[in-house]
């Protein structure tokens, strides 16, 4: 398996540097033709202006269009090479989005730009490369290791507006990563837009179920936005300290979010009619009994503040946090709306949730990179499935999780 994955990871890494060999082959050959023309040309054209030269004129003019014919020709072969290996590079380096794959596609055709663009795209994909070629070394020196596996089982609690799908996973390609690096990883299975108090009877259900499929004492719960609120109640409210060993919060809004309480500032009907819109569009999904209308308003920050009086940690469970921001709106195309409400009622955030509200015990800090992107709420749970500069989210879920397995959990 091993030798497999080397090899297709050589494989790929030589397709793509071949193209990017290609590539620059092609723009220095286009260059290359635009100097043999104009320098061959300009010599001709000045030599037939000439006086003494002038018998030679006819001599020369077909030497100027037979050189002409040729040169062109060259040059737009060269130049169309030129594109189609840039137009391909495009496709198959994955570090480019969508979005830059089309302006790429658009300024390709204008003259010196398009060297920009090619040195570029380029560099991502020799970036990819690099980046490729450490990861398998890297996995396969600790996959055998098992350095993800816990004396306890891991349990995975999504956050709003989402629901454990199989073949649409919440969390990525975390899973999957983690499984291969030795844990035991379960989900939490609560309703998209149940209330707190709903979804927490839903994951004790599943923790019990969880404990008796695998013989455990507890779980180690790894929760996401408001997942965390759900486990926090269920482990103050519902008895269940004596069956958690620790609960991760991450992009957790423990203190409440601004941009709820600006929603809530519509017109009660209004909000209610939404709601019922939203309720109506999960039961599809598989929601038993949705409540968009109570779930939302209970991320409010005076509804936190209530919440977080009445159910304080519980001694014996080990609590850790974690929160994100991104640099700008342009950074999630999802989120950019959002994230320039909340900065502008409260201060910088993940696009959902500030890193002040994520702030709960142990807190083990801000992630952010030095890049423009930054690191959105949905980056931290691999949303749009891609690797970027800066923040590689799988090896901070593996990292996670290998500390959890070393205390002891």
């Amino acid at each position: 398996m091993k030798k497999d994955r080397w090899e297709k990871a050589a494989s790929a890494a030589a397709d793509v540097a071949g193209r990017c060999h290609l590539l620059l082959l092609r723009f220095l050959t286009a260059a290359l033709t635009v100097f043999l023309i104009l320098v061959p040309m300009t010599g001709i054209w000045m030599i037939s202006n000439m006086r003494r030269f002038s018998v030679f004129s006819d001599f020369f003019g077909y030497i100027r269009h037979g050189a002409s014919v040729f040169s062109l020709v060259s040059f737009l072969f060269c130049y169309v090479g030129m594109f189609l290996s840039l137009f391909c590079l495009c496709i198959v380096c994955r570090r480019l989005r969508i979005g830059k794959r089309l302006i790429v596609w658009c300024l390709m055709w204008i003259p010196v730009l398009n060297y920009g663009l090619a040195l570029y795209v380029n560099g991502l994909a020799r970036a990819e490369i690099d980046h490729n070629v450490h990861k398998i070394r890297l996995d396969d020196v600790r996959v055998e290791q098992h350095v993800c596996e816990t004396k306890y089982p891991l349990l995975l609690v999504h956050g709003v507006g989402f629901r454990d799908y199989r073949y649409f996973n919440y969390w990525g390609r975390i899973p999957k990563e983690l499984v291969r690096n030795g844990a035991k990883v379960f989900y939490g299975h609560q309703e998209a837009w149940g209330t707190i108090e709903d979804n927490g009877a839903a994951l004790k259900e599943e923790i019990l179920a969880v404990c008796k499929e695998t013989g455990a004492a507890k779980v180690n719960i790894i929760a996401h936005s408001k997942g965390g609120l759900d486990s926090r109640y269920l482990i103050s409210q519902l008895s269940m300290a004596p069956y958690v060993a620790s609960l991760t919060t991450i992009n957790t809004p423990h203190h409440g979010s601004a941009l709820v309480d600006f929603l809530m500032g519509l017109p009660d009907p209004v909000y209610r009619q939404i709601s019922s819109y939203i309720d109506r569009y999960f039961r599809k999904f598989g929601d038993v009994n949705p409540n968009t209308y109570v779930a939302s308003r209970q991320l409010s920050c005076s509804y936190m503040n209530e919440f977080n009086k009445k159910y304080p940690d519980k001694e014996g469970v080990y609590y850790q946090s974690y929160a994100s921001l991104m640099k700008h709106g342009a950074s999630s195309k999802l989120l950019c709306i959002p994230y320039w409400i909340l900065k502008k009622l409260d201060g910088p955030n993940d696009g959902l949730v500030t890193a002040e509200s994520a702030r709960w015990t142990n807190f083990q800090g801000v992630l952010k990179n030095s890049y423009l992107r930054g690191i959105s709420h949905g980056d931290m749970i691999d949303l749009t499935r891609e690797d970027y500069r800066g923040f590689y989210v799988l090896e901070f879920y593996i990292q996670l999780v290998k500390k959890l397995a070393e205390m002891g959990f």
